[in-house]
């Protein structure tokens, strides 16, 4: 087969990560368009791939179909009309998580995608990880009998909410969305999808708890460089952009406060950019801590709960049965059967940490694969994450939010 021809819209963090998947696999991917408002950002994909360079998704639209597939990955806020437009031109789509930051627009998606009959698949790549089959083959063996509970934790990370939830692009709910549908509309999904039923009903607290401009420490300076206390803060910007710099790690998250990996840019970048300043003196409003009790169909139970205040690493989940429990890390999963007392653990090969720079644990790469070879043949059933699962787990996360703000039960529309 000839290799599926794709244009990346938004050549940032997560578009970048995604083409890299298509320079490193020529034989099955090849970019022919990069669409990005800045220059800078589509030029190394450009020039790495022969692309044609566009200003915007609409010239790349205005140019007509062009490519087999777009891999849709601008700010939240940014999904919708592109989306819309590229699926009447007949464009297969991946697009980034969130679909939108509005449950109507995350509607008019996949009403546009189900109308052009195109393939459309949703970076819910928690879905293609390594890990999630070996959970999902344990429950289909039946050694834990019916799932009757779960427990599931995103621990955020200290630093991961500092860098992207209080100085970042996602610290704020009117610019790009909510923190549950911005980072945990992952973990929503994953859990319909593991358990094998929808989320029917959920109720939710949590707020903004600690990154108020009144937990400011006594002489606090508006920036880290400036910051007399700034030694003694976890959440410095000069620890913990400056040790990446010094170890070599020249990738995400450093790749977003600056492309030039010397000092003296970072140092320029900290003195006047937005991930320099003081993690109490931002204008973020998104929650750092939230739990989400949830039923799904058929009665089981779920608990969902997503801090900013731990070291971060993979998810943790537990998984109670009728016949024995399930513990998953994301490294390894522990089975306890409790008809004959036994204990085994299944390793589980994830080839990355679970961070966007590490690939989300594999889930990167296999989600590339899946969408590539589908739209190659045609097969739809590689596609984990289509129109009808994702639209699903979105109204999850909407509901959840508003049982949050209203202090109500709520019932997924």
């Amino acid at each position: 087969m000839s290799p599926v021809s794709l244009a990346i819209v938004g050549a940032g963090d997560r578009g970048t990560g995604y083409a890299r998947w298509a320079l490193a696999h020529p034989e099955q991917a090849r970019i022919v368009a990069v669409a990005d408002p800045v220059a800078d950002r589509a030029r190394p994909l450009a020039e790495a791939s022969g692309a044609r360079v566009f200003a915007d998704w609409r010239e790349l639209v205005a140019a007509g179909r062009i490519a087999d597939a777009v891999v849709l990955a601008t700010q939240d806020g940014e999904h919708a009309e592109p989306a819309v437009a590229l699926a009447g031109l007949g464009y297969h789509l991946l697009v980034e998580k969130p679909l939108a930051p509005t449950e109507a627009e995350c509607e008019a998606i996949v009403a546009a995608v189900e109308r052009a009959g195109v393939i459309f698949a949703v970076c819910h790549v928690l879905r293609y990880a390594p890990y999630t089959d070996a959970v999902r083959s344990v429950l289909a063996s039946g050694r834990i009998g019916e799932v009757v509970s779960v427990q599931h934790l995103e621990p955020v990370g200290f630093w991961h909410q500092a860098h992207s939830y209080v100085r970042g692009n996602w610290r704020r709910s009117d610019q790009a969305a909510f923190m549950l549908l911005a980072k945990s509309s992952h973990d929503l999904d994953w859990l319909q999808y593991v358990v094998g039923r929808r989320i029917r009903r959920v109720s939710s607290f949590g707020g903004l708890q600690h990154f108020r401009p009144e937990r400011r420490p006594a002489g606090a300076a508006a920036r880290c460089l400036d910051c007399p206390v700034e030694p003694d803060c976890p959440y410095s910007a000069k620890r913990l952009y400056f040790d990446r710099l010094h170890a070599g790690r020249h990738e995400w998250p450093l790749s977003v406060v600056t492309p030039v990996f010397t000092e003296e840019a970072l140092t320029e970048a900290l003195r006047h950019g937005p991930y320099g300043r003081c993690v109490y003196d931002c204008d973020n409003d998104v929650v750092d801590h939230q739990v989400v009790a949830m039923e799904f169909d058929g009665g089981a139970s779920g608990t969902f709960t997503m801090t900013a205040f731990n070291t971060g690493g993979h998810r943790r989940t537990r998984i109670f049965g009728t016949h024995g429990e399930l513990a998953c890390d994301g490294v390894s999963v522990h089975v306890e059967d409790f008809r004959t007392g036994t204990a085994t653990t299944v390793p589980v090969h994830a080839g990355g940490d679970a961070t966007a720079g590490g690939g989300h644990a594999g889930g990167d790469e296999r989600l590339m694969a899946a969408f590539v070879r589908a739209v190659a043949t045609g097969d739809r059933g590689l596609i984990r994450s289509g129109p009808a699962e994702s639209l699903a787990s979105h109204r999850a996360v909407f509901a959840a939010e508003r049982a949050r703000l209203t202090d109500q039960v709520v019932t997924v529309g």
